[in-house]
């Protein structure tokens, strides 16, 4: 299974308080956007991630790229850089550099299998944690659905 791409719209609320704010997203380093607001990160060559059709999971994969969502004059500043899948003692997490230190890695959302799609496509399930809840924004507890992240 190789993975080329990851696709994630975060929380689609979020997405659209931003914009009703009077805010922006912001793609950098690699990541890019959808017309419908998703955000595509590419793989960093290398990674050794595997999901089984029961939904259990081994190795990890980096993808590269940036966004950042802004609103209230920089009030409001989540940046996700570098996002990572990731197996824990609980199972397949979704990672990011820690804003603002970007030193240590976080998990922000724990992952469950969604569906097996066609060829090597993976839909996984996507719930806020709590680190989640400070990297992205405070007003989700940890245990939100987010958008469901994709894997191409």
């Amino acid at each position: 299974m190789s993975f080329s791409k990851l696709t994630w719209g975060v929380k689609a609320s979020f997405r659209s308080y931003v914009e009703a704010a009077g805010g922006s997203v912001s793609f950098s380093d690699g990541a890019t956007g959808t017309e419908d607001g998703l955000c595509v990160f590419s793989a960093v060559p290398g990674g050794d991630l595997s999901i089984a059709a029961d939904g259990s999971a081994t190795g990890s994969m980096r993808f590269e790229g940036t966004v950042t969502f802004e609103a209230h004059g920089g009030m409001l500043n989540s940046t996700l850089a570098e996002l990572g899948l990731e197996v824990d003692d609980e199972g397949l997490v979704l990672t990011v550099l820690q804003a603002p230190m970007n030193s240590d890695r976080c998990a922000i959302a724990k992952l469950s299998l969604g569906e097996m799609g066609p060829g090597d496509a993976v839909t996984l399930g996507a719930q806020i944690t709590n680190d989640g809840m400070y990297q992205i924004a405070d007003n989700y507890p940890p245990g939100t659905e987010l958008d469901p992240v994709r894997l191409d």
